[in-house]
């Protein structure tokens, strides 16, 4: 368990290390203290802007995880507001920060924090002051991160028009379908010895999912067809040659607002060494999927 969990955090180190900092144009106060929120330059309060609320993984930060993968960059030319929160720290151990997300991960403290409504009240503090646009709220999240947007979304589909998880999982437990349908697009390397693409245990927790397994589950939420269909390859590692992650979309006959995808890093491990398209093909899917 300690050899895992030191691995995790050297792997997260030497993926932001060589990262610049976030920018921050604004503050947002959700009741945690103040959250960097980027806004883009040329914002209107005339015009509502999709809002994208990053989760990071456990033992990170808001800051690291945007510093890793750098979405706030997009603000301007694809206009939305970014705001990357932070967990609570444990209350023991190493006093890493985390998301009490699932079971499955990562609430080793036993913690009783209601992180899914905190997320909520990110949403509903920036909506305060900004002009967000209600059908386009949505959430990324890696690894812990992954486990709590699926929670969010489970928990407030009415709110969450999509997400993206990367490297995460959702319930141990498949549980009946959420009130409303939410886009859902899982990201996973097939070479993830963290949280395993076919399904495992995180520091000898239960079981989660595996990738392809979350994403038929929430196809099954959102009324799809069972099967998906591949639709071609992309380019989101740039240690891997070629374009080395397939996408499988299950679209056929989903209810109004929901849809699921999967796109698949063939030898891909638990921190992609992200593209230059990743941060930009993460945030046009979410774009492209509003609620109706």
């Amino acid at each position: 368990m300690a050899s895992t969990r030191m691995l995790f955090a050297v792997l997260l180190a030497a993926l932001v290390s060589s990262s610049p900092d976030a920018v921050s144009a604004q503050t947002i106060d959700a009741g945690r203290g103040e959250l960097p929120l980027v806004v883009p330059s040329d914002y209107d309060p005339g015009t509502p802007l999709p809002l994208v609320v990053l989760l990071h993984g456990y033992g990170s930060s808001g800051a690291r995880q945007e510093a890793y993968m750098r979405f706030g960059a997009l603000a301007d030319s694809h206009q939305f507001l970014l705001v990357n929160p932070d967990g609570t720290e444990e209350s023991g151990g190493e006093n890493r920060r985390f998301w009490n997300a699932s079971e499955a991960c990562c609430n080793f403290m036993r913690s009783t924090v209601d992180d899914s409504a905190y997320v909520m009240s990110i949403v509903d503090a920036v909506k305060a002051q900004y002009s967000i646009d209600p059908k386009r709220v949505y959430l990324i999240g890696h690894s812990n991160g992954g486990f709590m947007s699926y929670r969010t979304a489970y928990d407030h589909s009415d709110t969450i028009a999509a997400i993206a998880s990367i490297a995460g999982a959702a319930s141990t437990d498949e549980p009946p379908a959420p009130s409303n349908p939410v886009h859902v697009l899982q990201i996973h390397g097939t070479a993830d010895t963290v949280i395993a693409y076919e399904g495992g245990s995180f520091q000898g927790g239960p079981r989660h999912p595996g990738a392809r397994e979350d994403v038929e589950a929430w196809a099954r939420h959102n009324g799809c067809a069972a099967g998906g269909v591949a639709t071609g390859t992309l380019d989101l590692d740039r240690g891997l040659d070629d374009l080395e992650t397939e996408v499988t979309r299950y679209t056929a006959g989903c209810k109004a607002g929901g849809s699921a995808e999967l796109w698949t890093i063939n030898g891909g491990g638990h921190g992609p060494a992200v593209s230059d398209h990743f941060s930009r093909l993460v945030v046009e899917w979410l774009l492209g999927h509003p609620k109706p």
